[in-house]
């Protein structure tokens, strides 16, 4: 899967578990560099497309959908989200904007994969690579602890069920380590203000 993958420049994206902080630090990011007079599209998966609002609806379980159908629907919105005219992420990077993304084909590889098999979320998901992708490293007690304030239950809630999608992240990880994207790992632990820094101490290179 990583023979022959295109590389986009100047396209990050931020992982990690439900809880891990990726929201955050797309925020945290996106100000920090349009303060410095770089163009930034700060943008998530789901997309905000109507692809991905059908998907939302799913994950908070107001339509019920086969694991695989929900698959293909990520990857449909996906590539909605790559190849959009008006707002996709190529537009976006051919008009020499950094683009962020608040998830990409990773979750698919981690949360996908526990419904349907890992082999078929991948082979759905033979998308360009970003150049740059960061993932918070955070243990589910931690992220659980994060969200107990949340009154939304959503499809992979759970432990067990957290465990077993750090263990994809890892095998998705994996995958791409020889493909030349460039992965960061932090620990997601540490202040949000620290791991901001962090990140831009590495994107800014």
């Amino acid at each position: 899967m990583t023979d022959n993958y295109e590389i986009l420049e100047k396209f990050i994206v931020l992982e990690g578990l439900d809880g891990s902080g990726t929201t955050t630090q797309l925020n945290m990011i996106t100000k920090a560099l349009e303060s410095s007079g770089s163009k930034v599209f700060a943008t998530c998966e789901p997309s905000p497309l109507p692809s991905g609002q059908l998907i939302r609806k799913v994950l908070e379980k107001e339509i019920d959908v086969e694991p695989e159908t929900l698959a293909r629907l990520f990857s449909a919105d996906r590539h909605e989200h790559l190849y959009n005219k008006k707002d996709g992420i190529i537009k976006h990077l051919n008009e020499n904007n950094i683009v962020i993304s608040d998830r990409y084909l990773f979750s698919s590889l981690a949360y996908q994969s526990l419904g349907c098999g890992f082999e078929l979320v991948q082979s759905l998901n033979k998308y360009p690579l970003p150049e740059y992708l960061i993932y918070l490293d955070l243990s589910p007690e931690v992220c659980r602890e994060r969200m107990s304030s949340r009154d939304l239950e959503e499809l992979f809630d759970g432990e067990s069920i957290q465990m077993k999608i750090i263990d994809n992240y890892e095998r998705g990880i994996r995958l791409f380590e020889d493909s030349g994207m460039k992965t960061i790992r932090i620990d997601g632990t540490k202040p949000s203000e620290q791991i901001c820094a962090e990140i831009l101490g590495v994107i800014s290179r």
